[in-house]
């Protein structure tokens, strides 16, 4: 028997979905951003323009950084608290909504430490506030999803904190707070997203559910990552808007792989891309796990869909949107990595790495951190 959890809360999708903000009934709303992006593009004004009309009473905070740590969460929970909000309203990408999630809970239960979250003592549901969350970079699928992934810098490792109660209430999908996306940043997420679908469907935890949504934002995000990298116009990247969320619905459920679990690893010591670290990785973890027979079925199910090769299609889509071979080109030092080696090592063998589909030992990793760092594959 299995228990699947789903987001039974509100998905409001489309180009101009922003302004489902209209219908809110908070009085006193809380807006979560990062440092510029949601500036510039002018949505930080059109949010707070809407909620003025209304006379409601709106404060922006934007301390929150592209990898949040915890002296950001905790930074951004005491201004929380000092506005003393109804409604929490997240508006960037991953990192803003991964932090709002961590810094409400805490705020509805001042006892909650990020300890208790970690150790898996987080209550279920919030009590309250509202949470509303409008992604503007298409990857994490944060949120539709429970988890919410924070740097604890003391340790140089980031950690995936999980709790149904994290999940917003809305989730609001308009593609048009994307078109500001810079291209890198685009290939990014995308590439998180792929990951996200593709580790999804490998996952042997996986279910007749997850493997439809998972399968389907593969297909998906293969046909429109492409186009939204070369048009950057609006219908493509609402596609791909739309299609990581789905994949976000499925590996919620049935778990990811290693490529999260060294992503994470790398991300936390050296604070690099948490997308790119994944696009770099992905080919290689996918050649490990095939060795596997059914990761290999399934795998070959993909490129039948496809109609590709889906490890040469992801290899080909890295070589199009200058995504570097390996850890090395990315511009981690050779004495870097074998200064830090044994605790990327240990770190790369935790997370999402307990759900990989092959069962790994550190003497596997090893060759696995090795291949991807250097480019010769050496399992």
């Amino acid at each position: 028997m299995k228990e699947l959890k789903f987001n039974g809360n509100k998905l409001v999708t489309g180009p101009g979905a922003i302004d489902y903000i209209k219908n809110l009934d908070g009085q006193r709303i809380f807006v979560v951003t990062g440092k510029s992006a949601m500036f510039k593009n002018g949505t930080i004004d059109h949010i707070k323009a809407v909620f003025a009309e209304q006379g409601k009473t709106c404060e922006v905070y934007s301390g929150i950084g592209g990898n949040p740590t915890t002296g950001e969460v905790l930074s951004g929970l005491a201004a929380m608290k000092a506005f003393d909000p109804d409604t929490v309203m997240a508006v960037g990408g991953g990192s803003a909504i991964d932090a709002t999630k961590v810094m409400t809970l805490m705020c509805e239960y001042p006892e909650l430490t990020l300890e208790d979250i970690r150790g898996g003592k987080a209550p279920a549901e919030r009590k309250k506030l509202q949470f509303i969350a409008a992604p503007s970079t298409s990857g994490t699928a944060s949120e539709v999803t429970r988890a919410a992934v924070i740097t604890f810098a003391e340790e140089n490792i980031k950690v995936g904190l999980k709790t149904t109660a994290f999940i917003p209430d809305i989730a609001i999908l308009d593609g048009s707070l994307t078109l500001s996306m810079p291209k890198h940043v685009m290939v990014e997420t995308g590439m998180d997203a792929l990951t996200h679908a593709v580790e999804s469907y490998i996952n042997k935890n996986n279910d007749d559910f997850c493997k439809f949504m998972s399968k389907g934002a593969v297909e998906g995000l293969c046909a429109y990552l492409p186009l939204s990298y070369e048009k950057g116009d609006v219908e493509n990247r609402q596609k791909v808007h739309n299609f990581q969320c789905l994949a976000g619905l499925a590996f919620q459920n049935s778990g990811l792989g290693m490529d999260h679990g060294i992503a994470h690893a790398f991300g936390g010591r050296f604070g690099t891309s948490h997308g790119l670290l994944n696009a770099v990785a992905l080919p290689y973890v996918l050649k490990y796990n095939a060795r596997d027979e059914a990761v290999k079925a399934d795998l070959d199910e993909l490129s039948r869909m496809i109609g590709a090769d889906i490890i040469k299609t992801i290899e080909g889509f890295n070589a199009q949107f200058g995504v570097p071979k390996t850890f090395r080109e990315m511009g981690i030092s050779e004495e870097d990595f074998n200064a830090h080696y044994e605790s990327l090592l240990d770190n790369s063998m935790k997370g999402s790495t307990a759900r990989n589909p092959v069962p790994m030992t550190r003497e596997e990793m090893d060759k696995v951190l090795k291949s991807i760092y250097y480019g010769d594959i050496l399992f």
